[in-house]
């Protein structure tokens, strides 16, 4: 499956790895089987690992800044690695690791970087503070062959600007996986923004 089919990569934190396989089953039956599982807290490996195991689900890790992070979460199970910046040391453990990378790069500068290291998607982060699909269509006209990823300040509202430029195969989001909801383990719910994600998706 490819990680981008759904055009929407949820974004998620998991605090306590005993919701990891809830959360799990609610993106499959939300029409979502996608996650980036960020390394934000000390369950996200766990995570990984039990998510792994959900079948027809798909599970990467995100905020991965170091080599070590990479190889804890190949170990667990991470089909592909997410990076909030460029460090070449990190895109290697991953190349290394035969991993689909995607690290964080927003300047001319870095997506150069990113291009020489053998990368043409990269992560667009923070994306409501660096100027939004306004700067990705800037950025998109001499760099014609990279796609970008935008996460952070992504929501239903800004949803179809996004989506609407071709450079932009999918999203990074958060909005129908809110910590709350996980926290209160309401995941009928998270399923059910899932479908709302998913629906709306399909219109842009």
């Amino acid at each position: 499956m490819d990680m981008f089919a759904y055009r929407i990569v949820p974004v998620v934190v998991i605090q306590d790895a005993e919701d990891a396989e809830p959360l799990g089953r609610a993106l499959v039956a939300g029409g979502l089987p996608v996650a980036e599982v960020t390394f934000r807290t000390d369950a996200a490996a766990e995570s990984i690992a039990i998510m792994s195991e959900i079948e027809g689900l798909r599970v990467g890790a995100g905020t991965v800044v170091t080599p070590a992070q990479v190889e804890f979460a190949v170990e667990a199970g991470a089909e592909f690695i997410v990076s909030p910046g460029l460090r070449s040391d990190v895109v290697r453990e991953a190349q290394m690791a035969g991993k689909p990378v995607i690290p964080g790069a927003v300047t001319p500068t870095e997506i150069m970087n990113a291009l020489a290291m053998g990368l043409e998607t990269v992560k667009f982060f923070p994306a409501n503070v660096l100027g939004g699909p306004s700067a990705i269509k800037a950025l998109a006209a001499p760099f014609t062959t990279v796609r970008f990823v935008p996460t952070g300040g992504v929501s239903p509202a800004n949803l179809k600007e996004y989506l609407s430029l071709k450079c932009v195969p999918a999203v990074g989001g958060s909005w129908m996986v809110p910590p709350g909801l996980i926290a209160a383990r309401d995941f009928t719910a998270i399923t059910a923004l899932c479908h709302e994600a998913v629906e709306l998706a399909i219109s842009c």
